[in-house]
């Protein structure tokens, strides 16, 4: 994969960037998605400072992000919770050695 460098516009500034070929679409899309962001706070609020439209597109777009990645993050440990799930089988010998255990420590 190749490099390759091109310029993004966010908040009227211009950023040259370098990265893999494969990653322009990406960027792409989160350059629009920003400036869209930006325009719809500059639409919806007197709000007219660059920093203050960025902190607050930031803000939002973070909040998606976390918000998205809960559920993700949820299935992957249940997945883990059944993979360290102890067999029923197993789950008496487990207690009786959890009571030997106490008895000794306490």
């Amino acid at each position: 994969m190749s490099d390759i460098s091109i310029k993004v516009n966010i908040a009227g500034r211009t950023y040259p960037l370098t990265l893999g070929s494969a990653e322009e679409t990406n960027i792409r899309k989160a350059e629009t998605a920003i400036e869209e962001s930006i325009q719809a706070f500059q639409q919806n609020y007197a709000v007219k400072d660059k920093q203050d439209l960025l902190a607050m597109a930031s803000l939002q777009m973070a909040a998606s992000a976390i918000k998205n990645q809960e559920p993700r993050i949820e299935r992957v440990v249940e997945k883990v919770v059944e993979r360290v799930e102890v067999p029923v089988d197993l789950s008496p010998s487990l207690l009786a050695l959890e009571s030997q255990l106490d008895h000794y420590l306490a």
